[in-house]
């Protein structure tokens, strides 16, 4: 079950004639040296920390601790209310949960870093517009949440999730990946469909760069993780659709390791260029302090 790679997750799945989350699942158990209803428990719990950090700020919007956000999901909420969302549905309400997270991440309240804090929005915000939307159980979220932690994982034992060595295409990158993964096994698709949509959403997002103003992980964060949510939907209906991708995963995620590790070191969390170093921004990191 200890899979090292995209190629061996899908020769597992082949071989057993089950999908990724069912391969994660079993791999969570035999490595873990536990039940199938313990880790059935510790996902479910996850669940409800994603569902409690993206419905809260829609309740009552929280402010950051540097003050650069807060009460922009409530904002996109009461816009879609009034009818006025050009997005549609899932979308829509995917970038809403999605905001939602960061303002509790950037105020100090719990979620599910997923896989990073800065990126924290983009699985719970797809996956809970799709339940929104689709009338999903609970239990199906869990199985797409074991789907979009083997595509985590590999993305963690073989190139990075973190903005400080490949850039925010590390950290909004791969959220979206195994986002768009988990939401294609959700709405029905093959272990390959689900591995060709998060190398797809890889590619469009290679060479993202990561600038946070004032070295704090509010904004432009924020607006990322609404970006990408819009990024694995399409993706995930790319491959729905039967729309193949070209270049396996395994080697989109070697080509994003090696594209980070070029992206200069101003451009990877040290709030040194890009956003960061705007005047508007400068302005506000005077405030900040």
């Amino acid at each position: 079950m200890d899979f090292k790679s995209a190629k061996e997750l899908l020769e597992l799945c082949r071989q057993d004639q089950c999908l990724i989350s069912e391969i994660m699942r079993r791999r969570e158990c035999v490595l873990g040296e536990t039940t199938r209803d313990m880790v059935d428990h510790r996902m479910a719990r996850a669940l409800e920390i994603m569902r409690n950090s993206a419905t809260q700020p829609l309740k009552s919007p929280l402010k950051s601790m540097g003050g650069l956000i807060g009460g922009e999901a409530k904002k996109i909420s009461s816009h879609a209310a009034k009818g006025k969302a050009i997005c549609g549905d899932v979308l829509t309400k995917a970038m809403t949960y999605a905001m939602a997270v960061l303002e509790v991440n950037a105020s100090m309240g719990l979620i599910v870093a997923a896989p990073t804090a800065g990126s924290a929005g983009v699985v719970p915000g797809l996956l809970l517009a799709l339940q929104d939307c689709y009338k999903i159980s609970d239990s199906r979220l869990i199985d797409a949440l074991f789907n979009a932690g083997a595509v985590g994982y590999l993305a963690m034992r073989n190139a990075t999730v973190a903005g400080a060595v490949g850039g925010c295409q590390a950290e909004i990158g791969v959220a979206a990946a195994t986002a768009a993964s988990a939401t294609v096994e959700l709405m029905g698709g093959t272990p390959e469909q689900s591995l060709d949509a998060a190398s797809t959403v890889l590619m469009n997002m290679l060479g993202l760069v990561c600038d946070p103003v004032g070295g704090l992980v509010e904004y432009p964060c924020q607006n990322r993780n609404a970006a990408g949510v819009a990024n694995a939907l399409i993706a995930a209906e790319l491959s729905l659709s039967g729309v193949q991708q070209l270049i396996p995963f395994d080697e989109m995620l070697a080509t994003m390791y090696a594209v980070g590790r070029r992206i200069p070191i101003e451009l990877r969390e040290t709030a040194l260029g890009g956003c960061a170093v705007t005047p508007s921004a400068c302005e506000l990191c005077g405030r900040c302090s």
